[in-house]
């Protein structure tokens, strides 16, 4: 039988370990609802592939008023990659205030979604908010970005890896929301044949700091 003094050392190994994803405690959502209402966004908006092969995204808010803050380059925002063997930094993309995106994409109003994001932004302070899909088979870059991320699976399975430079963490589809630390180099990956799809935010208060 293990010590009590065991299991605690063991605990906090373990939250050593994963120190760069917090879960948020007292704070879970329906993924019934979530797919449920996720179905009927899909018969009225397609997935945004982004430019990047096998991920894509449909934006839940945007700039008041400006349907172009939903388009093209302001769905993926900037990030920063080491993209050869030299190991040079590279900036990608460009630099989006975050800040700016507060109004409800009119398509997700009436929604489970709706709920789920004035909860957030009573809770949080929200930047851009997405859906985000991650297709079989395939993994995102090695790269940061300028702000954490607020993950709430909606469709995951044990294949789906989300890499915060040396942990690797699956996080399951039971209505928990976990916080990433997304300013160190990561990438996530999809190992299962089916796709992956996350409700992601992001954060604009650091919690890692």
């Amino acid at each position: 039988m293990k010590s009590v003094e065991t299991v605690k050392n063991a605990e906090n190994i373990n939250n050593e370990l994963f120190k760069d994803f917090y879960t948020i405690p007292n704070l879970k959502f329906d993924v019934d609802k979530l797919r449920s209402d996720l179905d009927k966004i899909l018969k009225l908006k397609n997935f945004n592939s982004l430019g990047i092969k096998n991920f894509a995204a449909i934006p839940l808010n945007q700039i008041p008023g400006d349907k172009s803050s939903i388009e093209g380059h302001n769905v993926r925002g900037t990030y920063w990659t080491i993209p050869d063997e030299t190991g040079k930094e590279a900036k990608r993309d460009k630099s989006i205030d975050e800040s700016k995106y507060t109004e409800l994409v009119p398509e997700f109003k009436g929604t489970y979604f709706e709920e789920v994001f004035n909860t957030l932004r009573k809770n949080f302070k929200l930047g851009r908010v997405r859906i985000l899909l991650k297709e079989p088979r395939s993994t995102l870059s090695w790269h940061r970005d300028p702000e954490p991320r607020l993950h709430i699976p909606i469709i995951t399975n044990m294949g789906c890896r989300m890499v915060i430079e040396d942990v690797s963490k699956h996080m399951p589809a039971d209505g928990t929301v976990t916080i990433t630390n997304n300013t160190k180099y990561h990438n996530f990956f999809n190992g299962g044949e089916q796709n992956r799809i996350h409700l992601v935010a992001c954060i604009l208060e650091n919690p890692f700091n």
